[in-house]
């Protein structure tokens, strides 16, 4: 019984991430504006940059190289298709967002629970491979999970505090940054269930949801971040890369 908890445990702790940083529309009683609000976008792009890196795309990499096949193939088709699906959405969905008065915030909250699945997904494929027997250890896929959940905190508070600064109430602003989140361990569980249908278009699901990532910070989180011409949005840039870097190379 354990081990199932820790199993469901590390398959929570993203969504957890999500939704801690969301409840932080109930701590802060505005809206993050100047200085913070930039260190904290740079932070999120930081955090998601080096995400897409170590654990999406140099996974993806490495499971190609196992099965023989070009290693670049899964990985830029992969990525270049998230990327192309964001920007498809980017360019359709804006003007139903207006309709509901969530603009780019709506965006912003569609683009993050859309690279949450398969983020989620991959989640589910590493504790499968816990209970398999062995061909992940439980300690590396806690890493993992951790990582997400450190990406998914700026993540949820990025989605939250906005609707509430526009005006809606605090409650339901914090249920949209948990909403966010809750397609993970939806994902993860599904994912482990259906292991090996799934497994062998991994590296292309792991490279989507790095692309995913990557258009939401070039196009949403780094302008701006560096509003105002300050540095406060690099440096926060800095620290999340080199946080996440951490985490995936020194505990993964």
């Amino acid at each position: 019984m354990t081990y199932i908890i820790k199993i469901v445990t590390g398959i929570l702790i993203p969504f957890v991430g999500t939704s801690l940083g969301a409840a932080m529309v109930f701590v802060l009683r505005r809206g993050m504006s100047g200085a913070p609000k930039r260190a904290m976008l740079g932070f999120a792009a930081g955090v998601m940059a080096a995400a897409s890196v170590w654990s999406l795309i140099i996974p993806a990499i490495e499971m190609t190289a196992d099965t023989g096949a070009p290693t670049w193939l899964p990985a830029t088709a992969g990525f270049m298709a998230g990327v192309l699906f964001l920007l498809a959405l980017d360019i359709t969905i804006p003007k139903l967002c207006k309709k509901t008065s969530l603009g780019r915030d709506g965006m912003l909250f569609l683009a993050v629970t859309l690279h949450n699945i398969p983020e989620g997904m991959a989640v589910g494929v590493v504790f499968a491979g816990v209970v398999s027997g062995g061909a992940v250890l439980l300690p590396e896929a806690f890493a993992l999970s951790v990582g997400i959940a450190v990406q998914n905190f700026p993540e949820g508070s990025i989605i939250s505090m906005p609707l509430s600064a526009a005006g809606m109430k605090k409650s339901r602003a914090f249920m949209y940054g948990v909403l966010s989140g809750a397609v993970e361990p939806v994902a993860a569980a599904m994912t482990m269930a259906l292991t090996s249908v799934i497994a062998p278009v991994l590296p292309y699901i792991l490279s989507f949801a790095a692309g995913a990532m990557i258009y939401v910070v070039t196009e949403e989180l780094i302008p701006e971040a560096k509003e105002d011409g300050d540095h406060v949005g690099v440096v926060g840039v800095a620290v999340g890369f080199a946080l996440m870097m951490l985490l995936d190379v020194a505990l993964g």
